[in-house]
């Protein structure tokens, strides 16, 4: 400022000359405009310096701002070092106190803080780049997880009755046909497949597609699986039926005979059931096991191919006359008893119209309590078949031998037919007790109420048997 205090008590300098002002008034109005001319210049002053700091205060923060981004730890030394060595612009002394304090002037001046780094740019660009990598990992597993796999060569797989949607998924994983069993499973859901799914054997090649597998399912095209067909005669013997699979290849034959010894393997009848247990039976299941036609897989055991003609004994006693058991508790036979005559009207019958004939002999000789006498019955006990029966043969001491012992074997014979098995039950109605076989090719037989006309068709019978020679 250009103030001069040296001389007041000789009056004040002005701009405009140097005068001493003896007047009073005048003194005052001097000193009036002096001191406004004064606080004007102050004021002035204050307003330069402030701006002047503002704007260096603002050059140093940005500075500072831009250091503690850049290098935290250096902007704190730099603050301290420019706080120690007067960085900061100094500012003027106060003015003297009897000088009148220019007033305040109070500033809103607005911070332009310098350009920051791009770090929330960068940031944005690093997490898109994770999203996107989580993203792409993901369409890679399902589409690595879904398609199909290498190409081999074609596997059998089963499909059994309600088999679920994750165990079908499950079983292809394991043979190679599909990648990943949860994926598969996933996608079947989504485009509603599995309940269409049909049970069997498929033949699958690794590399088809999933829409070809599903495929294949959805139709059934199953694989006709290695199959054995066999048939047993009706008249078979236990034995004779243990043969017969032994040659189709079906069974072994000692291990087809000791199943059929082992009631805790029969679950195919429920007349099985009622069998005796006194031991008195040749062959447990003789008589039980139907005769008929059967295909069966390659490898069944023993236990499958008897139950299977099991159940074929209990189907066909179904297709009986409703009223089949009622007449039997009404003539006092049991299930048992009915297969035992059936079993010998199918040994000694071959033209179906006599059987129910030959059935009225057996059980008019029942009511009398007479011996049977039939041959069939001790050729069951001989290993071997005999055109003729000697009258040694008919003294083997056996409860089969129905020549030395009244009424029916502890068993059948054989496998009896259904016709043998109907006409068993429902027998003609006739005073027969003999019948002789006539011999003449017929295959027929010649019926006798009494002895003395069964003694003249046993003649007739000899000769067409020499007529044929």
């Amino acid at each position: 400022m250009d103030r001069d205090d040296e001389s007041q008590s000789n009056g004040w300098k002005s701009y405009y000359g140097d005068r001493l002002n003896d007047d009073k008034d005048d003194n005052d109005d001097i000193d009036t405009l002096k001191a406004e001319r004064d606080r004007l210049r102050e004021r002035y002053a204050a307003s330069s310096q402030d701006a002047e700091e503002d704007a260096h205060t603002r050059q140093f923060q940005g500075f500072t701002q831009q250091l503690r981004e850049e290098a935290p730890h250096l902007a704190e030394a730099t603050t301290a070092s420019a706080g120690l060595a007067g960085g900061m612009p100094p500012r003027q002394s106060e003015p003297p106190a009897d000088r009148p304090t220019p007033k305040a002037t109070s500033r809103n001046a607005t911070y332009v803080p310098p350009k920051k780094p791009k770090v929330l740019l960068w940031s944005f660009l690093i997490a898109l780049g994770i999203v996107m990598s989580v993203g792409a990992g993901a369409l890679f597993y399902l589409w690595n997880g879904l398609r199909p796999p290498a190409a081999g060569e074609p596997i059998e797989v089963t499909i059994t009755p309600g088999m679920r949607a994750q165990k079908i998924a499950e079983l292809l994983e394991e043979n190679g046909l599909i990648r990943n069993a949860f994926l598969f499973s996933g996608w079947m859901k989504l485009k509603d497949e599995g309940s269409r799914f049909q049970a069997g054997v498929y033949r699958l090649t690794p590399g088809m597609t999933r829409e070809e597998i599903v495929a294949k399912f959805d139709a059934g095209e199953i694989v006709a699986a290695a199959t054995i067909k066999f048939t047993i005669p009706e008249g078979f013997t236990v034995q004779q039926i243990a043969a017969r699979l032994a040659d189709a290849g079906a069974s072994d034959k000692t291990k087809f005979l000791d199943a059929a010894k082992q009631p805790a393997l029969w679950t195919g009848s429920v007349w099985t059931s009622t069998l005796p247990s006194d031991g008195s039976l040749r062959y447990p299941l003789e008589g039980y096991l139907f005769p008929d036609t059967y295909e069966f897989k390659r490898g069944a055991t023993e236990a499958e191919i008897i139950n299977r003609m099991l159940a074929e004994l209990d189907r066909k006693l179904d297709q009986l006359p409703e009223d089949w058991q009622t007449t039997l508790e009404e003539r006092g036979l049991t299930v048992h008893q009915l297969l035992t005559i059936a079993s010998l009207i199918e040994r000694e019958v071959v033209v179906d119209e006599e059987r129910p004939i030959v059935s009225s002999v057996i059980q008019n000789r029942l009511r009398k309590k007479m011996p049977l006498q039939i041959d069939a019955t001790i050729q069951y006990l001989l290993d071997k078949q005999k055109e003729r029966l000697l009258q040694e043969d008919l003294k083997v001491v056996s409860p089969y031998n129905t020549y030395l012992n009244a009424g029916l074997p502890p068993g059948p014979i054989a496998t009896p037919s259904y016709k043998s098995i109907e006409a068993a039950l429902y027998p003609d109605k006739t005073d027969y007790l003999y019948y002789v076989t006539k011999k003449d090719g017929s295959n027929t037989h010649l019926f006798a109420v009494t002895y003395k006309q069964h003694q003249k068709n046993i003649q007739i019978s000899e000769k067409n048997e020499k007529n044929k020679k």
